[in-house]
Order: C-alpha cells, then sequence, then structure tokens
C-alpha cells in the first residue's frame, strides 16, 4: 500500500528463521509477491494517517520499518489483530535470524 495510490489485499507469513514477512496473493499461488526483512526492524501502530481518507482505511494501520530504512503500511482486519500482528513482528525483529 506504501508504494502505490490503492490498497490491495495479501496473506501474510511470518517466519522467525529467517526473520522475513512474506505475502503472497491470497487467491492462490505457492510463490511469494515478495518480502519484507525483519531483522532489526522496528514496527508500530499508526494512530493518524494524513491521507487515509484518501486511501478509505480504518486507522487499524501498522508500520514496519526495516533496517534499510523501507517503510511499509499495512492494515489489520481489526484493532486486536493489529496489536497481535505488531507484538509478534516485534519478537521476531529481536529474536530472529
Amino acid at each position: 500500500g506504501h508504494r502505490r495510490k490503492n490498497w490491495k489485499v495479501r496473506k501474510f507469513v511470518l517466519r522467525e528463521d529467517p526473520a522475513y514477512l512474506h505475502y503472497y496473493d491470497p487467491a492462490g499461488g505457492e510463490e511469494p509477491l515478495g518480502a519484507i526483512h525483519l531483522r532489526g526492524c522496528v514496527v508500530t501502530a499508526v494512530e493518524d494517517m494524513p491521507d487515509s481518507k484518501k486511501y478509505d482505511v480504518d486507522n487499524i494501520l501498522f508500520e514496519i520499518i526495516t533496517a534499510d530504512e523501507v517503510h511499509y503500511y499495512l492494515q489489520a482486519a481489526s484493532s486486536a489483530e493489529r496489536t497481535e500482528w505488531i507484538k509478534a513482528i516485534q519478537a521476531v525483529a529481536r529474536t530472529g535470524k
């Protein structure tokens, strides 16, 4: 979503060894469309995004900033799910390889 002017639904798989968040097309496909390297990343909740109304999001966003300073904005299905993702990603960023 951060590189495009629209949002796409993706399936995410969190892996600890190596520490990556792989994303897939939810319609199927075995190969990931891409991956976010999580080792040393920072992940935080995003409470307000200036252009969020433009993109029709519900402010249940979180941001991953990689060690290479690449910013990814993701939208969870709910506030509780956002909290779960943030905690899980933080754990993998600290302990993953």
